[in-house]
């Protein structure tokens, strides 16, 4: 048998990601804000803004749309609440192609005043977050959103926790909403790769049918969000969540560079998410603490939010060691 040609197989290799219909959004800022009370810096934002650009992501999630009522002055930054004003401060018009967008979350935002009508805003889309038993705010705030002229998604939190009768039932309400896509989202990072292939299957038998696309949001507990996210993709996902470096709540996310790696979409460009990794993202890590570590890989493996690790590890940064193994019988008692 003649021995295949290593660099064509390559190159064939390298389409078989390719799907013109994909969308990477980029929640650098918006996830990764939960890991400093959303206190970036101007300079920081506008680098993740250029740095989009400059690698041709789709859209990019600015931060949140959360309400102002009763606010302690200081405990948040701007990037919790993005007003018109903070969010032009670092964009100005983006007369680009790069969507902007923020996440609004059912039951904690006023949507009704605080998101503008789509003239009179640089956002291009509104992505509301949900718990199934918000879904019936949740629906209407996709509505007004879409009134006033946006896009907009739908993130369906905790995923693994949601008995199959009540997510029928919630998928069967999104499906008529005027929601641009629906996503699968692993809040607590416990998802397997069958899992992810039959919810996403599960989530287009509802969405397809009405011409909505399906997006996922993946965690890392356990070192499967790009995993996870590529077996979404497998399964027809078109919508895909990721942050530079993984940046993200907790263990983090999907890595915008093994992403973008991955696609081989020429439209996109490592380098300058590269860049940003390099001399800008990463620095920060000792600081913020994000990304895989003991006390998320149990709270994945245990399908529970990672409230309990982000406190172990806040605990390190103020000098006090941890200890793994009572840590994780703490947990599994809760069980």
């Amino acid at each position: 048998m003649k021995a295949a040609h290593p660099a064509k197989d390559n190159a064939t290799s390298r389409w078989l990601s390719y799907r013109a219909e994909i969308k990477v959004v980029d929640c650098t800022i918006r996830d990764g804000g939960l890991m400093n009370n959303h206190h970036f810096e101007d300079a920081t934002v506008k680098l993740v803004y250029e740095t989009c650009l400059a690698a041709g992501v789709d859209y990019m999630e600015i931060g949140y749309k959360s309400s102002r009522k009763g606010i302690k002055v200081g405990e948040h930054g701007d990037w919790k609440y993005c007003t018109e004003e903070t969010i032009r401060r670092i964009v100005g018009d983006n007369k680009t192609a790069l969507k902007l967008c923020v996440m609004a979350d059912a039951e904690r935002s006023d949507y009704h005043e605080d998101i503008l009508p789509k003239k009179d805003s640089v956002l291009d889309m509104i992505r509301v977050a949900t718990y199934i038993h918000q879904i019936p705010t949740a629906l209407e705030m996709v509505k007004d959103a879409h009134d006033k002229g946006y896009e907009t998604t739908v993130n369906l939190m905790a995923a693994s926790t949601i008995p199959d009768r009540e997510l029928n039932e919630g998928l069967e309400m999104l499906a008529k909403s005027e929601a641009k896509a629906i996503y699968v989202v692993d809040s607590f990072g416990a998802f397997y790769s069958e899992r992810v292939h039959e919810l996403v299957k599960k989530y287009l038998g509802y969405c397809k049918s009405s011409g909505k696309e399906v997006g996922v949001h993946m965690h890392n507990n356990m070192q499967l969000a790009f995993a996870n996210t590529i077996e979404g993709i497998i399964e027809g996902a078109n919508f895909l969540d990721a942050t530079i470096a993984g940046l993200g709540r907790g263990a983090g996310n999907c890595p915008m560079e093994l992403l973008l790696a991955f696609l081989h979409n020429p439209k996109y460009e490592l380098r300058p998410v590269l860049d940003l990794v390099q001399n800008h993202i990463e620095p920060m890590r000792a600081k913020l603490l994000w990304g895989y570590d003991l006390p998320y890989l149990l709270t994945g493996m245990l399908n529970q939010h990672p409230r309990t690790a982000i406190k172990f590890k806040e605990a390190e940064l103020k000098g006090e060691k941890g200890d793994i193994l009572k840590f994780h019988d703490a947990v599994t008692d809760q069980e």
